[in-house]
């Protein structure tokens, strides 16, 4: 796609472009914000760096594309992680600046942005890129800062430091290129944890020179050192353009699509079978299952959700306007809901439905996480979703940007929701698919690496948002020939977690379903968990109470009903404070006696319908537990103690 690149004069917003170009993308034209005071170098902006930024013009020269700038005239009075619209906040600043180009280049798509590690930085472009209609292009997002300060090194890119201000780094350092300081930063990262990309605002850079300068480069010509508080320095320098000898550019590579622990489970000894004809469809019939409400203390669950309206469109309307009315009856709203999985008959209604969906949650800068699956309905759409009451603050991680990292969300759906109680984190994860994430194209690998693939999506997103233990994750194949290779994966996946992190690696539920997203193979979901340290309580009354509650917890999970289910295996949160259960069965009366003596919100996979029960009803074709075993049925159960 044609881009504009946002460019500071430092290193990260001119790596980045050479990303871009790499990856194919075209440069149009570059933009920058500056100072309104331009004797002013350093106004402390939250978001942008203007040390250097008198050097800024000379750039259009050496890329050969116009130059856009706009003077900063807001403030950072937003300092929110996530960004909504903020009156005179220089993000509006930057509104105004892209909207200017874009105006200039109705043709450009994409915006480059060097963030490496910063939030803050990332959703403000995003923020601004979605009002726009463009997509950030952030390649450098999430990398290791070892490794890219290598990769800058050993480029050809010519950065100089132009301000430092942290321990170990002084005016002898200034006007310094990368390649001789980096010695340097990587002693004072292993001896003051000092990060050796400058993201914690250790130094900043200007560029001289680039590969991808055509005929010219910056030459230094003057330099002074200037003092601020703080044993902060930097340099106001003079330049002069002068012409490069040679023109050359080689594309950079892009690291490798599986990182080191999770390449090796792209192996599988069952890779070379033969797949297997598609299941039957299950035997469903027309049931339509009833919808299905339970009422927590801490959520609220909505099940199956239908509508009979004559086109897609109308139903997807119809549902939410059923969803609406039900939140309103427990004082709820959309943005309060966290996860949504989403039930079709025929994939390619997709389109039709997600333009509705998106109407409901526009306004919502950190929409549901959301599974959505192709199978065997006997209604066209089928919604259900998991609500959290006092949700203050609201968080989780909504990435927009294009990158190495994962997939960019293009939907109306977060990565992740996270639900904080005092003992514990549950986030809610979206279905991840064998996406490539530079390119947004689908997989074309075997089923072996597309599983690896996109388990390591759901990976990075659990460790990007720090929760990261299995509470239950769900695995969807198209071909029940793929499962012995999905819980291979799984298994390798699992061997290189922590010793405490496999305890509850065998709630695993595969199933089998007629089709997923973008004709993908398999698509990894579910739930993560962290525990929080354990408060104390000064009264022994109150402790020797909720000792009991807990004793109380852990009878409900050994109730008879549950033996006389073939498989289980169960996640307990936090001294029992939120359980789940993975519950396998081909004998339909022990899913409906369990139901009809347990208290609890349940969600049934079935090949088979067991009908009016009290439960998210999810048709699947096939369900195996971690072992492998093929069941008519799954009850995933979730229960909750609540501490006050």
């Amino acid at each position: 796609m044609k881009f504009v690149a946002l460019i500071s004069g430092g290193k990260d917003s001119f790596f980045n472009i050479y990303h871009c170009l790499s990856q194919g993308h075209e440069l149009v034209a570059i933009a920058n914000l500056y100072p309104q005071d331009e004797s002013n170098d350093e106004i402390d902006s939250f978001m942008f760096q203007t040390v250097g930024h008198d050097i800024i013009d000379y750039y259009s020269q050496c890329l050969e594309v116009p130059l856009y700038r706009q003077k900063i005239v807001g403030k950072s009075s937003n300092q929110n992680l996530e960004y909504e619209y903020t009156k005179d906040d220089e993000i509006e600043d930057l509104y105004k600046l892209l909207s200017t180009v874009k105006s200039k280049h109705p043709e450009i798509e994409g915006v480059s942005c060097g963030a490496i590690l910063s939030h803050y930085q990332r959703t403000r472009v995003e923020n601004v890129c979605d009002r726009l209609g463009l997509t950030s292009l952030a390649y450098l997002w999430q990398r290791n800062q070892n490794d890219l300060m290598l990769e800058m090194c050993e480029s050809g890119l010519d950065a100089r430091l132009i301000k430092v201000a942290a321990i170990g780094l002084n005016a002898k350092h200034l006007g310094k290129a990368l390649q001789e300081v980096y010695p340097h930063l990587l002693k004072l990262n292993q001896m003051y944890d000092v990060h050796i990309c400058g993201e914690g605002g250790e130094f900043e850079t200007i560029v001289l020179d680039s590969p991808f300068f055509k005929h010219k480069k910056l030459e230094i010509v003057d330099q002074k050192v200037i003092i601020h508080p703080g044993d902060v320095f930097y340099l106001k320098l003079k330049v002069q353009l002068v012409e490069k000898l040679a023109f050359e550019c080689p594309l950079l590579q892009a690291p490798p699509l599986l990182q080191h622990e999770l390449a090796d489970a792209a192996q599988s000894d069952h890779l070379h079978e033969d797949v297997a004809p598609p299941s039957p469809e299950g035997t469903f019939s027309s049931y339509i299952p009833p919808i299905n409400v339970i009422n927590t203390p801490t959520k609220l669950y909505v099940s199956n959700l239908t509508s009979n309206s004559g086109t897609v469109e109308g139903q997807t309307e119809g549902i939410f306007k059923q969803l609406q009315s039900i939140l309103n009856e427990h004082e709820l709203g959309f943005n309060d809901v966290q996860h949504i999985n989403v039930l079709l008959s025929d994939m390619t209604l997709f389109a039709r439905m997600n333009k509705v969906y998106a109407t409901f949650f526009k306004d919502i800068y950190l929409p549901p996480s959301r599974i959505c699956l192709e199978t065997d309905i006997s209604s066209t759409i089928q919604i259900s979703c998991v609500v959290l009451k006092n949700i203050q603050p609201k968080t989780g991680i909504h990435i927009r940007s294009r990158s190495y990292w994962a997939p960019q969300n293009i939907g109306p759906y977060s990565q992740s929701i996270i639900d904080s109680q005092k003992p514990y984190k549950l986030a809610s994860l979206s279905g991840q698919i064998p996406l490539i994430p530079a390119t947004m194209d689908i997989s074309e690998n075997n089923i072996a690496f597309n599983a690896a693939l996109s388990l390591q999506h759901l990976n990075r997103v659990v460790e990007l948002i720090d929760v990261r233990n299995p509470a239950v994750i769900t695995c969807f194949v198209t071909n029940t020939a793929f499962v012995p290779i999905v819980l291979d994966c799984w298994n390798q996946y699992v061997s290189t977690r922590e010793q405490n992190w496999t305890s509850s690696s065998q709630n695993l539920v595969v199933s089998e379903v007629r089709g997923l997203p973008r004709g993908a193979d398999v698509e990894w979901g579910g739930y993560s968990f962290k525990e929080l340290p354990s408060y104390q309580d000064d009264d022994d009354d109150e402790e020797e109470e909720q000792e009991e509650e807990q004793e109380d917890a852990s009878a409900t999970f050994n109730e008879p009903q549950i033996q006389q289910f073939d498989f289980s295996s169960e996640c307990t949160i936090a001294n029992g404070s939120y359980r789940f259960m993975s519950l396998f069965t081909s004998d339909f009366t022990v899913v409906r006696e369990y139901l009809n003596v347990s208290s609890c919100f349940a969600t049934l996979l079935a090949s088979e319908t067991i009908p009016n029960l009290n439960v998210e009803f999810f048709p699947v074709r096939n369900v195996y537990n971690v072992e492998g075993k093929e069941y008519k049925y799954c009850l995933i159960v979730r229960r909750e103690r609540v501490i006050e």
